[in-house]
């Protein structure tokens, strides 16, 4: 029954949509914000890696979780992970809107402006 509502609905196309959506938004952030490092995706799920001063090898964490915490009082909900602390994964609901997800990242450009613009 999942699986005939997962294609019924597009699911997994809907996937690479949010996914791609995502990616496009970050990677023109990071022309601006240069402590955004590597950003994967698969699917609808990406993330991001923050470093200091665009260098891979200088992970940074303590924006990391100065972002988490400044967009949560925004009101958007970030997920850090990665073994060095400076990963934020996105998640998204396959059923959310394009606009939903753009609002999202407007505060998510929002917070990153405050801390690292």
């Amino acid at each position: 029954a999942a699986i005939d509502v997962i294609e019924r609905e597009g699911l997994v196309q809907r996937a690479g949509e949010i996914g791609a959506l995502i990616v496009s938004r970050l990677r023109a952030m990071s022309e601006t914000y240069k402590c955004i490092g590597e950003i994967r995706s698969l699917g609808a799920m990406t993330s991001m890696e923050l470093v200091v001063d665009g260098d891979p090898e200088r992970p940074d964490a303590d924006l990391t979780k100065a972002l988490v915490q400044d967009v949560a009082k925004r009101g958007l909900i970030l997920l850090p992970c990665g073994v060095r602390g400076n990963v934020i994964r996105f998640l998204v609901p396959l059923t959310a809107a394009d606009a939903l997800v753009n609002e999202g990242l407007d505060l998510l450009e929002t917070g990153l402006k405050a801390l690292a613009g």
